[in-house]
């Protein structure tokens, strides 16, 4: 799914309206009519709604759903903040609409007295601003935000919370902090940032039916990773086929106190659906591994040739045997590598060596390790910048873990993962992950399928995990061990 900006959103509408074609009016009627159904969807007909709407076009979203919800006998009330006198045209159309059609109470906040009181369980709907806003929130309104983010309600933002910027990094002003936000036909850039996260909630992405052919032909450079994605990717495997098939992966990894790091991970490789794996790590760690996965073996030397791709880093240590073990595959492997956790830190002590890499490698950095190998960043804009310049730089795939995992392509693409839960943040789980790209590319995936296709596994994996056992019992063999029920969630 493509992320667009609010400029290519815009012109979406404008193409739309032109060649649908649809008044504004009515786009604007079928959009809140989304809205509308997800909350028949997800609230109380008891419940009580009040929607807070501004004079543009978010607040006419606002209004609309107002009269929808009236029309189904769901008490609702509407509050127009009044920093502006002139309403958009749309929004009055929909205004005066409502007060025609409906007995739905219109009250006007001009001053901190006109705020409403709350009781709990209530539905907050902020129609505030919406996704044009592009300087911050102050004065009635900035107040009113805090007022309503004190309340003990269910809040809802329609499009995006009012107060966050959607292209660039919000000011540190008062912004609507949502249980759910409900936006429409695509996500918004700002969706995908950490920091952003108490002013997104639950995101939910509303299909409002804008013209097929505009989003077809409109460029970007980043997308959201979803089923539609990656379903096309997975290969299928043919009746005739066999071991050699699938791939012979080495992994090198483990250390003194480590072995657990390279077994997660040669574990994960093997459910992921590898043909054979080789696991290269200390002699004191062969009896380990072999006692808990009998079906790896062991390598031993330095020979490179027999293998279809080379993961590196798990528990590998900072030794100088590890040292060499990564420059001598930087230089001499002619097959995909994926590199994580020590082998990053390895390079971070010899960034000369970023240069050397084999082209499409693929980093698997979480944001420390990020940060040692190319620089701090002020917020994630930034860094989301440094990663895309640092992968078209180097002609590399790179990794960017955490909620929403960033995959940045040689070609300045980013994808976003939709996948996974707070539960993966757990020792072991970037260990698993390596385990399973490298399988990916071992089976002869190109290095761009198997890091948005094993980052998708992954939190797929986890969150089928966390579903079963709860996120705060999820450990990292948890989500191995539901590898195999991630692949059948998607035949």
């Amino acid at each position: 799914m493509k992320i667009l900006s609010i400029d290519k959103i815009r012109e979406a509408d404008r193409y739309t309206i032109e060649n649908e074609p649809i008044s504004s009016v009515d786009l604007m009627e079928r959009a809140a009519g989304q809205v509308f159904e997800w909350l028949l969807r997800h609230i109380n007909k008891d419940s009580k709604v009040k929607i807070f709407c501004g004079s543009g076009n978010n607040g006419g979203d606002g209004l609309v759903v107002a009269r929808m919800l009236f029309g189904e006998g769901i008490d609702t009330e509407v509050f127009m903040v009044r920093y502006s006198e002139r309403m958009s045209p749309d929004c009055e159309a929909n205004y005066q609409r409502l007060q025609r059609e409906t007995q739905v109470p219109v009250n006007d906040i001009r001053s901190v007295d006109n705020f409403p009181t709350f009781k709990d369980g209530e539905i907050i709907i902020d129609a505030l601003f919406g996704s044009g806003l592009n300087r911050p929130i102050e004065g009635l309104a900035a107040e009113l935000i805090e007022h309503l983010n004190q309340q003990q309600a269910i809040r809802i933002a329609i499009d995006i919370a009012s107060g966050l910027f959607a292209d660039s990094p919000s000011p540190k002003s008062a912004i609507f902090k949502p249980d759910y936000t409900l936006t429409f036909q695509v996500p918004k850039l700002a969706f995908m940032m950490p920091e952003n996260d108490p002013f997104v909630g639950q995101l939910e992405i509303l299909d409002i039916k804008l013209h097929p052919q505009y989003l077809l032909e409109v460029n970007t450079n980043n997308f959201l990773v979803n089923k539609e994605i990656i379903k096309p990717i997975i290969h299928h495997r043919t009746k005739y086929s066999h071991k050699g098939t699938y791939g012979h992966a080495l992994l090198v990894a483990g250390s003194e106190g480590k072995t657990g790091a390279a077994i997660l991970g040669a574990k994960s490789c093997l459910r992921t659906g590898v043909g054979l794996l080789s696991v290269l790590l200390p002699q004191s760690a062969w009896t380990p591994l072999q006692t808990a996965l009998p079906e790896a073996m062991i390598h031993v030397g330095d020979k490179l040739d027999a293998f279809s791709a080379i993961g590196v880093g798990p528990g590998l240590g900072l030794s100088d045997d590890s040292q060499r073990t990564v420059r001598h595959l930087i230089q001499d492997a002619q097959v995909p590598l994926v590199m994580d956790a020590d082998a990053l830190n390895i390079m971070a002590e010899n960034k000369t060596w970023l240069s050397f890499l084999p082209a499409k490698t693929i980093l698997t950095p979480h944001p420390k390790e990020f940060e040692r190998l190319f620089g701090k960043t002020s917020n994630a804009f930034e860094r989301l910048e440094l990663l895309r310049e640092k992968a078209l730089q180097h002609g590399i795939i790179i990794v960017l873990k955490g909620a929403n995992t960033a995959v940045a392509m040689p070609n300045g693409t980013v994808f976003f993962n939709s996948t996974g839960n707070p539960g993966m943040a757990t020792a072991g789980s970037g260990d698993v992950l390596t385990g399973m790209i490298l399988s990916l590319l071992a089976q002869r995936y190109t290095p761009e399928e198997a890091a948005v296709l094993g980052v998708y596994l992954h939190g797929l994996a986890g969150d089928i995990a966390a579903s079963e056992i709860g996120q705060e019992a999820l450990i990292a063999s948890d989500i191995t061990e539901h590898i195999g029920n991630a692949y059948m969630s998607l035949k």
